[in-house]
């Protein structure tokens, strides 16, 4: 069985209620359900929650909510890995099947359609691998980041090898957050998900804004907007 975990937790403090917050004419949060149901590649599509009311807005979207969070996963000490554990561990006992494949789709990540899951999930396939990571370029150089020390002293900021114009330096990627798909096998021990077995899935950085502040919200707000407009 392959199974979507979409996990969102009520208690966003830099942005309360951004889960449901009304994003482009519906709440942040149906744009992953939606995204995850139109794919067609999901046996089972769940929210993880500890909120009655994101679950309700939930069930409305078409997501299946099995049950509320413990109080030990509604913390803010409460990791991925352990509500991830949780749910597939119910899912086993409950359904007495299976779950061969497991996808953690953030609802912070909006612009992420049901393309680009689709595509996360033929890569998988295709290179026969354990797991499949979305990513995007970074995007600033890399190469003109470095730490300060407390005289803000810029003595050997940016290496001499890398004082080039930006199209001539390497592209660095970075996690972006909107796809995780992985074998059963990293259930329990996601910190272990990047090995070689693990492919990078490559995504715009348009499809990548991950929603964290009210300045990230305006943005995927816009964006939005933008791609309803072509």
């Amino acid at each position: 069985m392959k199974i979507a975990i979409i996990p969102a937790r009520g208690g966003s403090k830099r942005l309360p209620g951004k889960n449901i917050k009304d994003l482009a004419g519906k709440p942040m949060i149906a744009w992953t359900i939606e995204a995850a149901l139109e794919n067609q590649v999901f046996d089972h599509v769940f929210v993880s929650t500890d909120d009655e009311k994101i679950a309700e807005v939930a069930r409305q979207a078409g997501a299946k909510i099995p049950f509320l969070r413990p109080t030990k996963l509604a913390s803010d000490e409460a990791n991925t890995n352990d509500v991830v554990t949780h749910l597939v561990e119910w899912f086993e006992k409950e359904h007495k099947q299976q779950a061969s494949t497991i996808a953690i789709l953030q609802p912070t990540s909006p612009l992420r359609n049901a393309q680009h899951i689709k595509e996360a999930m033929q890569l998988m396939e295709e290179k026969s691998a354990k797991a499949v990571v979305s990513v995007c370029e970074v995007e600033y150089p890399i190469q003109f980041c470095n730490k300060l020390g407390k005289d803000g002293s810029m003595d050997g900021f940016i290496k001499p090898k890398d004082l080039k114009r930006t199209q001539e330096l390497e592209p660095y990627y970075r996690l972006n957050g909107a796809i995780y798909i992985f074998l059963k096998i990293y259930v329990g021990s996601l910190n272990q998900l990047y090995s070689k077995d693990t492919y990078s899935y490559v995504m715009g950085a348009k499809e990548s804004v991950d929603v964290d502040t009210l300045q990230d919200f305006k943005l995927a707000e816009l964006l939005i907007k933008e791609r309803q407009s072509q």
